[in-house]
C-alpha cells in the first residue's frame, strides 16, 4: 500500500490530446491550393499518438507506452513543422507571385492558423523533451532540465514536489511566439535555445510578413 501511495501520479493527458486535435484541425484550415502536406499524414500520426496517451492514464505498466508516446510526439511535431513551414512558404510565394489570387481575409485567416499551429506544436515538443519527458519528471529522474521554471526555485509558495505540467509548456510556447523571447522559463540547454529561436522566427515571419500584408490589403 505504501508503494501505491508514494508512486508518482501520471500527468493528465486530456490537455495534450486536445492540443493534438487542435493542431491537426489547424493544419487542414488552409485552402487546398495552399496546402503542401496531405491531410491524412497528421491525422494518422495524431490518431496514433492519442492511443498511448490514453493507455498511459489507464495502466500501471507505463514505460513502454511512455517511450511510444515520446517517439510519436516527435514524429507528429516533425510532420506539423514540415506542414507549417510549407504552408508559410506557400503563402509568401502567393503574396509575391500571385497577389491578385489571394484575398486579404484569406491571407489573414491563414496567417492566424499558421501562428496558432506554431504555438501548439512547439508546446507539445517542449513538454516532451524537457528533462526526458513527462514520465521522467513524474518519477523525478535526475536529468538536467532544458528550462528552469521560477516555481522550481520558490520556497514556501508552491508544493515541494512541484513539477511543470503541459500548461506550463503551453504558456512557454505562447510567450515565445508573442514576445519573441523568454518571459518566464529560462532556457538552460543549447537545444532549448535553438528550439525557441526556431519558434520565434516562424512567428516573426508570420506576423511581420504575412499578417501585416493581409491587414494592409484589408485596409486599402
Amino acid at each position: 500500500m505504501a508503494d501505491l501511495e508514494t508512486a508518482p501520479r501520471s500527468e493528465p493527458r486530456w490537455p495534450v490530446v486536445l492540443t493534438v486535435l487542435a493542431t491537426y484541425a489547424l493544419l487542414t484550415v488552409l485552402p487546398e491550393r495552399l496546402r503542401i502536406v496531405p491531410t491524412w499524414l497528421p491525422l494518422l500520426l495524431g490518431s496514433a499518438l492519442i492511443i498511448p496517451m490514453i493507455i498511459v492514464g489507464l495502466t500501471h505498466e507505463k514505460d513502454r507506452w511512455l517511450r511510444l508516446e515520446h517517439v510519436l510526439t516527435l514524429l507528429f511535431f516533425a510532420a506539423a513543422l514540415t506542414g507549417t513551414l510549407a504552408n508559410l512558404g506557400t503563402l509568401v510565394r502567393a503574396m509575391v507571385r500571385q497577389p491578385e489570387d489571394i484575398t486579404g481575409l484569406a491571407l489573414l485567416s491563414s496567417s492566424i492558423s499558421v501562428w496558432v499551429t506554431n504555438v501548439l506544436m512547439f508546446s507539445l515538443l517542449y513538454w516532451q523533451v524537457d528533462r526526458g519527458g513527462p514520465g521522467n519528471r513524474a518519477r523525478k529522474v535526475a536529468v538536467w532540465p532544458d528550462w528552469q521554471f521560477p516555481q522550481a526555485e520558490a520556497t514556501g509558495q508552491v508544493p515541494p514536489d512541484w513539477r511543470p505540467m503541459f500548461v506550463d509548456y503551453l504558456f512557454l510556447g505562447f510567450s515565445t511566439a508573442t514576445a519573441f523571447s523568454m518571459t518566464e522559463a529560462l532556457p538552460l540547454t543549447p537545444r532549448a535555445k535553438l528550439l525557441m529561436m526556431m519558434e520565434s522566427t516562424i512567428a516573426l515571419v508570420t506576423i511581420v510578413v504575412v499578417a501585416s500584408r493581409a491587414i494592409n490589403i484589408l485596409g486599402s
